[in-house]
Formats: C-alpha cells, sequence, structure tokens
C-alpha cells in the first residue's frame, strides 16, 4: 500500500447536503446545482454526490485571484 493515499477516505465528503454544509451554502439545491454544472469536481456514487475536501478548497482558491507580489 502507499503510504500517501492511507488518509485518501478520510478527505472525502459524501452526499450533496454534507457538501453544501462544507461550501458554507443555505440549502442542498445549491450545492446540486454545483455539482450537476461540473463546477467542482465531484461523483455520483450511486444516488450519492461525492468529493474531496481537497476538491473544495481547491474550487474556493479558484474563485480568489491571487494578487501579485
Amino acid at each position: 500500500m502507499n503510504p500517501s493515499n492511507i488518509n485518501v477516505g478520510l478527505d472525502l465528503v459524501w452526499g450533496a447536503a454534507a457538501i453544501a454544509r462544507e461550501l458554507g451554502l443555505k440549502n442542498e439545491r445549491q450545492a446540486f446545482y454545483i455539482l450537476e454544472k461540473g463546477l467542482l469536481p465531484a461523483k455520483k456514487v450511486g444516488a450519492q454526490w461525492v468529493t474531496s475536501r481537497h476538491a473544495i478548497r481547491t474550487y474556493f482558491a479558484d474563485l480568489v485571484p491571487v494578487e501579485a507580489a
């Protein structure tokens, strides 16, 4: 087993409601919109959406322009 992959499962966020909470959204429907439009890297596993906290951080980082130093 690759040691760098040991904590991968701990980083996952399962379900649109949990993803909405992680994103700080007011409701689950807003998360569905982001997920269905492909704005946030995620996969549908069965009837549930799953993404990672890393993908959520990257999503927000891409929204904020980086200031030139």
